[in-house]
């Protein structure tokens, strides 16, 4: 009889090498397009009103186009990723929201740019869900929240990125170099990680037509085990989690955490994108230079990324208390903002803090939700996470351009994007709770997979 293997041994054995820092590495250049593109249309904003005669109020369709493209993205390439492999779905969706943000440079009125923007978001939701769950199936359990975190880092750089274009080469080169770069960048990427993206081993052992396939992959992930061609990867036997789709997130083994992510993921999307949408336009309106307001604007990400990587170092320890704290913080903090003088002075370090408690709140649901699924449905879960999270990152700056509209001031609209957050906080709270009650544990990353999927009450999904 040949070598068996337990593939949770395999993975969770690893020691950081270069395979790991490989898919770091690549992982995190798929999602800095993916930020770019995410926050790049509101820098475009003053030139749009006068290309296309009007106000900046009605910029709202063209600028929350991309959230419902997301909507659908995220839950159909999700179910791509777990149907045909998460690399597939990943280089499809970076071909999609490339593609489309080359095509804005056409110059097209308001609704062709809100169809064009809609299939971008399309791209760029697939690519999150997929991108979450390759790295959380290939990450050795003592790291997998760092590595995922840190993965996501990428989001947040790549959304400072259109500030510091505006801020540079826009006086220069106009409008058009946002996109330009935009759409170049993703394509050049998705070209590369042909080559340089591995494959989910999780993914690859579900189908024992690719073992030899996982088999190589195994002896890349391990070059310290002697993994002979007859060597056969076991999972966990798996006892089938009631339903299929919607039914197993929603059934009685997950249907309250489900919920409560879902509620955490909205309200953190819907103050995210209400402050992205809308903050460089209103730091103008307060009579900041353009060069100042879109340098504050994007001082917000750089806060974001900090915050990520602040989550990347406790969330293995402290677990989702972590991200509850930020959640509290950040209803105080965006309010400030409103408050505040309107100078670069003052303005800059308030939007560091704001995008450190919203956006690492977000790098924090983004983590969880990769660790509280099993494999074999995992893609699909943080697909449908994010796709409800859409409903709020569309009503955030849907609502934004209603009260600009009304002539709301920066005291009011800031004050009203602090209000999620606070929703969020009693979601977070109850679900801290609730992982606590199932897991046994606030760490929910530091159980092996299948004692911690036995403690919360579900079934151990083969590899998962």
């Amino acid at each position: 009889m040949g070598q068996v293997i337990p593939l949770e041994s395999v993975v969770d054995g690893q020691k950081i090498r270069g395979f790991n820092l490989n898919l770091l590495f690549w992982s995190f250049l798929a999602m800095f397009a993916d930020g770019y593109d995410i926050s790049v249309m509101p820098f475009a904003g003053k030139d749009f009103t006068r290309l296309w005669h009007v106000g900046q109020g009605d910029l709202t369709l063209v600028l929350t186009a991309s959230s419902y493209g997301v909507l659908l993205g995220a839950a159909l390439l999700g179910w791509v990723g777990d149907r045909y492999g998460r690399k597939p779905a990943i280089l499809l969706a970076s071909l999609i929201y490339g593609v489309t943000t080359l095509a804005v440079l056409g110059g097209y009125g308001l609704q062709q740019t809100a169809i064009l923007r809609f299939l971008t978001g399309i791209g760029i939701g697939g690519l999150m869900p997929n991108t979450i769950a390759l790295n959380s199936e290939l990450a050795p359990k003592r790291w997998r929240a760092t590595l995922v975190v840190l993965m996501f880092t990428g989001v947040t750089l790549g959304s400072t990125a259109p500030g510091q274009v505006a801020a540079w080469l826009m006086p220069h080169y106009g409008w058009r170099v946002l996109f330009v770069l935009g759409g170049a960048v993703p394509l050049i990427v998705a070209v590369c990680l042909v080559f340089a993206l591995p494959e989910s081993i999780k993914f690859l052992s579900l189908d024992p037509a690719r073992r030899l396939a996982a088999l190589r992959l195994a002896r890349r992930m391990r070059p310290d085990l002697e993994l002979h061609d007859d060597a056969v990867l076991t999972t966990p036997p798996m006892v089938p989690v009631p339903g299929s789709g919607l039914g197993r997130l929603l059934g009685p083994e997950f249907r309250w955490i489900t919920l409560m992510l879902w509620v955490c993921f909205a309200m953190t999307l819907m103050a995210q994108y209400f402050l992205n949408t809308w903050m460089p336009l209103l730091y103008a309106d307060a009579g900041l230079p353009p060069r100042d307001a879109a340098l504050a604007s994007s001082l917000y990400h750089v806060g974001g990324t900090v915050g990520g990587l602040l989550i990347s170092v406790l969330l293995d320890r402290f677990g989702f208390a972590v991200i509850v704290s930020l959640f509290v913080i950040a209803v105080p903090a965006i309010a400030a903002i409103g408050l505040s003088v309107a100078s670069y002075a003052t303005l800059a370090p308030l939007s560091m803090l704001a995008g450190f408690t919203v956006l690492g709140a977000q790098f924090g649901n983004n983590a969880a939700s990769g660790l509280m699924y099993p494999s074999v449905f995992r893609s699909k879960a943080v697909g449908w996470a994010l796709s409800i999270g859409r409903l709020g990152a569309i009503v955030g700056p849907t609502v934004g351009g209603l009260l600009i509209k009304r002539h709301w001031s920066m005291h009011q609209l800031f004050l009203a994007a602090s209000l999620p957050m606070a929703v969020g906080t009693v979601a977070a709270l109850v679900l801290m709770r609730l992982l606590w009650r199932r897991l046994g544990e606030l760490r929910i990353s530091d159980q092996p997979a299948a004692g911690r999927e036995a403690a919360a009450g579900v079934a151990p999904a083969p590899g998962g």
